[in-house]
């Protein structure tokens, strides 16, 4: 089977010939110490790991014209990104100061209406590769999600108090959000020609805890702009769209089934979410990609540990509708402890499963 084949049929829960892998995340740091402690080149981690999924977004922001450096100051460099966030940002840093955002006080966007969503230049940097890309990969489109763009362009602080304490503003910048989200994915699927696959949104919502809004407000605020946006992908002829978010959004999966999504992201284990019980809950309706613990089981290394935890992931894709995967693949992750993620997959991960 060929990687676009492999996930196609997993997320129409059947068998494939094995589990499929989803992005793994890995950092550089894991990317050099692997090809150290190998001898491989770090350009071929993604085949030594069998990864199946890439995922090709184009520039989405808002302004992409704006974007640039503005100055410096001290050992900060001052930056204007798309969105029209100004930001602070320290060499070589990953994190960042918010200095100033794209809404003003009362609401208003300070750079005026959107660029188009057609430009040629959001999308040059990937129309040089997706030929290849697809040869090798089940390829996604991608783009943001209308709650965390929005938060960009508002500010997360203000923005969270918008939505608690004037919906009707909230509800008007997300949707514009989401007008504006689709029209880029849509663009993407036309240009790529992804349709058979579809589309990954990236909407970051939840901490550990559980999602950083209530579910009522969920569904009053935010459910219409992602609404418009898994129904605009499918009716254009996207297969699946999938939503990417960190953290615990088992609250909110219910809402997500019901408003057309058709797999969640990535499955975050150390926050409650159990491919086992998600699968149980769920069944055939939500597919799983992810599903490993890269923050507590996979740093400490313990191998009777992480060889359990990799089985009992698997034991999720019977009948197919699991992608295997993790988060990211931090340094705090060894080596080893990847090599034997690989070795209990390689022994166990093709179809039909037979799990110790």
């Amino acid at each position: 089977m060929t990687s676009r084949e492999r996930v196609m049929t997993a997320l129409d829960f059947r068998e494939p010939d094995r589990v499929p892998i989803a992005p793994m995340g890995f950092w550089g740091e894991f990317t050099q110490a692997w090809a150290a402690q190998t001898g491989n080149d770090p350009a071929t981690i993604d085949d030594h790991y069998l990864v199946d999924i890439r995922i090709v977004v184009g520039d989405e922001t808002a302004w992409p014209s704006l974007a640039g450096e503005l100055g410096t100051e001290g050992e900060y460099t001052i930056q204007r990104d798309g969105w029209g966030q100004i930001k602070r940002v320290r060499s070589a840093g990953y994190f960042y100061d918010q200095v100033d955002v794209g809404y003003d006080e009362a609401g208003a966007l300070r750079y005026g209406e959107f660029e188009p969503p057609d430009l040629d230049s959001r999308y040059a940097r990937i129309d040089a590769h997706i030929d290849a890309l697809k040869e090798r990969y089940a390829v996604f489109a991608k783009t943001g999600g209308p709650f965390i763009r929005t938060g960009f362009m508002r500010g997360e602080q203000q923005w969270l108090m918008d939505l608690a304490a004037d919906p009707q503003m909230a509800s008007e910048m997300v949707m514009r959000t989401a007008r504006h989200l689709t029209a880029i994915g849509l663009e993407e699927l036309r240009r790529w020609d992804l349709y058979d696959t579809g589309v990954w949104i990236y909407d970051d919502m939840a901490a550990t805890k559980g999602p950083m809004f209530s579910p009522a407000t969920a569904e009053r605020i935010l459910a219409p702009a992602w609404q418009l946006m898994v129904e605009s992908f499918k009716s254009a002829g996207a297969a699946k769209v999938i939503l990417h978010s960190d953290g615990n959004i088992g609250p909110l999966l219910d809402l997500f089934i019901d408003l057309g999504f058709d797999g969640i992201n990535p499955v975050e284990y150390h926050t409650g979410l159990h491919p086992t019980r998600l699968r149980e809950r769920y069944g055939n309706r939500l597919a799983l990609l992810g599903g490993m613990d890269n923050a507590l089981i996979l740093p400490r290394g313990n191998p009777n540990e992480v060889r359990a935890h990799v089985l009992e992931v698997l034991s999720a894709g019977v009948g197919g509708g699991l992608a295997l995967a993790t988060h990211s693949i931090a340094p705090d992750i060894s080596v080893d402890t990847m090599e034997l993620v690989r070795e209990v997959y390689l022994e166990y991960g093709r179809y039909p499963l037979r799990l110790p």
